[in-house]
């Protein structure tokens, strides 16, 4: 894909914008979810951010890493998915922006503020807790910490070594939305359909 510096600046401030939207939006879900709720359902929306985070971060790598070559072929069979796929690794550098830095980053932000909510709600029976909260809050905060690390590191290699199958259930996916929904994502241009030799030939 040619590199367009007036695209590029036209898509980090749609992304800069999409960004503050969806944080508002995660923010304000994440909080309706916590107010109200035991630590223990707290402490699982926080997992579920956690490996929403792992998994938008394995979709983007993966999307960077594909080859378009085997799509190709998938798409000359008439694979459901593969030229939505083939559209996607043609716009990695967008895909993997909006699922590493925009999805990813901000569930890692939003589990963190989550985190210390949970620890709050643990720690609201005990009237002097000081100490005990501290050290609570340092233990789950490394917990968490460390379950999105190990995830992610475990996500990347999976992302790697398993990309064209990754990438090609995205695109089975975009499909479907485009298909059933009508909504297109990174669908690729319909190729014109050439009229027969002699057509159009003065007789």
């Amino acid at each position: 894909m040619k590199y367009s510096f007036s695209s590029s600046m036209k898509w980090s401030v749609f992304i800069s914008a999409a960004t503050f939207v969806l944080a508002c939006l995660f923010s304000i879900v994440s909080t309706i979810l916590l107010e109200g709720v035991v630590w223990g359902v707290g402490m699982l929306i926080v997992i579920l951010l956690v490996l929403n985070g792992i998994v938008f971060d394995m979709l983007g790598l993966a999307a960077a890493a594909a080859s378009e070559t085997p799509f190709h072929a998938m798409a000359s069979e008439k694979v459901a998915g593969a030229r939505h796929a083939i559209a996607i690794v043609r716009n990695a550098d967008r895909f993997s922006n909006f699922c590493n830095d925009v999805i990813g980053d901000i569930s890692g932000v939003i589990s963190g503020a989550a985190s210390a909510a949970v620890v709050l709600k643990l720690m609201a029976p005990l009237s002097e807790a000081g100490a005990l909260q501290t050290a609570v809050s340092v233990v789950f905060t490394a917990v968490v910490s460390a379950l999105t690390v190990g995830g992610k590191a475990l996500g990347k290699s999976f992302a790697i070594h398993r990309c064209t199958e990754i990438v090609l259930m995205i695109g089975k996916l975009f499909y479907l939305l485009e298909r059933h929904l009508n909504i297109r994502v990174f669908g690729l241009k319909k190729k014109k359909s050439r009229g027969k030799r002699g057509n159009g030939r003065a007789a």
